[in-house]
C-alpha cells in the first residue's frame, strides 16, 4: 500500500488533516508536540469509478455513486522544528519514520499565525514560505548525515577489484526507499569523482538532496487558508517549485462529522456540500463561511492534496482486475471489487503481480474488459482500465 507522510512544524494542522482524512481519533491541540507517537491510518485517493460506464453502479463499499476511493496509508508523526536533523525536538523520531513514506505532504500554516517552533503568534506575522523551505532542508540534511556516517563503508568496498559504486550506494540507501534504478538515475544527473575517497562533503550532500527529491517528493498544503491574509496562498505558490494545495483541514473535519451526523450531504473531495439536516443559526453561519472558502479554492483541499501526492507526484494509475470480463465481476459476482494503484506505464503482468505473486508467475495473457479483446504483455495500462488476468494460478 502506498504510504503518504504528513510533515510540518508543530501546530500547522497535521493532526487535524490526519483526523479528517482517516476519521480516526487522535490528539489535536493548540500547542507543540501534540503528536508524540506516530499515528498510522488508512485514507483514500479519489478517482472516477469505471462503473459509471455501465447501467448500474458497482456497489463496492469504496464507491459512492461513481466516486471511487482507493486505500492508501497515511502517517502522522511529531512535528519538526529547526535543527530536527541534529535531533532537536522530536526530529529524529519523525525523520526515521519518514523512511517508510513514498511521498511527503508538507502541511504549513498559511495564515502565518505560528512561529518556527509552532507557537501561536499574530496572524500574518510569520512567513509560511520559511516553513516550506525548512522542512525540505531538514529532510535533506538528515539524509546527508546518514550518507556521511556510512561513507566509510563505501570507501572500504571501493578497495575491491569488482567494486560497483551504484551497487554500493544502493545497499546504503535501500533503507531510505531508494532502488538501484533511483540511484542510477541520480548518479547520471550528478558530477562526482570516480573514487569514493575523493568525494567531498558537498558531493555527499548533493547526492543526498538528489536522492531525497527522487524518493520523497513533496506536496505543500497551505493549511488554515480560511484564516490566511489575502494573497498568502499565491505568494507561497510563487515562492516554491512544488505543487501547492490550498486547504482547510478544520473545514474538512467539520464536514465529515456533519455528514456522519446526517446534517450535510458531502463526499470527500466534493467542491461543495448541501445542508440537509437541522442546524442552528451559528452552525449555518459557520457552514456558509466554509462554503465561501470552498467556492474560492475548489473544495477543502484535503482530498485534492492526497490525489496530487499519489496521482500526480507518484504518477500512479488505477486498474481494476476482474475474473469475468463481460460482467466485470470477481468469482463471487462482486462488480469491480478491487482497485490497484500502479506506476504509470505498468503492463498486464505488473497488475498480475500486484494481485498476487502466484498470479504474476503463472501469467498467460490478459483481456481488456472494456473492449473485450486480448492485450499484449507490453500493453501500457491507463487510468480506469478493467482487466481480466488469465493465469495458471487462478481462473
Amino acid at each position: 500500500m502506498i504510504t503518504v507522510a504528513l510533515a510540518g512544524k508543530p501546530n500547522a494542522g497535521k493532526s487535524t488533516f490526519y483526523t479528517a482524512a482517516t476519521e480516526a481519533d487522535v490528539d489535536v491541540a493548540n500547542y507543540p508536540f501534540t503528536t508524540i507517537d506516530a499515528n498510522r491510518g488508512v485514507t483514500h485517493v479519489r478517482t472516477r469509478c469505471p462503473c459509471l460506464d455501465r447501467e448500474e453502479r458497482c456497489g463496492s463499499e469504496n464507491c459512492r455513486d461513481g466516486k471511487r476511493y482507493v486505500p492508501i496509508e497515511l502517517l502522522d508523526v511529531a512535528g519538526l522544528v529547526p535543527g530536527a536533523h541534529e535531533g532537536k525536538g522530536l526530529g529524529n523520531q519523525f525523520l526515521d519514520e519518514l523512511t517508510n513514506a513514498d511521498v511527503v505532504v508538507n502541511v504549513v500554516d498559511a495564515s502565518g499565525a505560528t512561529n518556527a517552533e509552532g507557537e501561536p503568534v499574530e496572524v500574518g506575522s510569520h512567513d509560511p514560505l520559511d516553513d516550506v523551505d525548512f522542512v525540505e532542508e531538514e529532510m535533506d540534511l538528515w539524509l546527508a548525515g546518514i550518507v556521511d556516517r556510512n561513507w566509510e563503508g563505501v570507501e572500504r568496498k571501493s578497495r575491491s577489484p569488482d567494486f560497483d559504486l551504484e551497487a554500493a550506494l544502493s545497499d546504503m540507501l535501500t533503507g531510505f526507499g531508494a532502488t538501484e534504478g533511483d540511484v542510477a538515475r541520480v548518479l547520471r544527473s550528478l558530477e562526482y569523482p570516480d573514487d569514493p575517497k575523493a568525494w567531498t562533503d558537498d558531493d555527499r550532500e548533493a547526492l543526498a538532496r538528489a536522492v531525497r527529491r527522487r524518493t520523497k517528493p513533496i506536496v505543500v498544503v497551505a493549511n488554515k487558508v480560511d484564516a490566511a491574509p489575502d494573497g498568502a496562498v499565491d505568494r507561497i505558490r510563487e515562492g516554491t517549485d512544488k505543487p501547492v494545495i490550498a486547504a482547510t483541514a478544520d473545514g474538512e473535519l467539520a464536514l465529515r462529522r456533519a455528514a456522519d451526523a446526517g446534517v450535510v450531504d458531502y463526499d470527500p473531495g466534493d467542491e461543495s456540500f448541501e445542508i440537509v439536516g437541522d442546524v442552528s443559526d451559528d452552525q449555518r453561519a459557520g457552514l456558509d463561511a466554509l462554503r465561501e472558502s470552498m467556492d474560492k479554492h475548489e473544495g477543502t483541499g484535503v482530498q485534492t492534496a492526497l490525489n496530487a501526492a499519489v496521482y500526480d507526484l507518484l504518477d500512479r494509475i488505477t486498474a481494476y482486475p476482474v475474473q469475468d470480463a463481460g460482467k466485470w465481476t470477481d468469482g463471487t459476482g462482486n462488480v469491480l471489487p478491487d482497485a490497484f494503484l500502479l506506476p504509470s506505464g505498468s503492463t498486464p503482468p505488473d497488475l498480475a503481480y500486484a494481485v498476487h505473486s502466484d498470479i504474476g508467475e503463472g501469467y498467460l495473457h490478459a483481456v481488456d474488459a472494456r473492449a473485450s479483446r486480448r492485450i499484449g504483455e507490453d500493453h501500457e495500462l491507463t487510468e480506469g482500465d478493467v482487466v481480466k488476468i488469465v493465469s495458471t494460478a487462478g481462473p
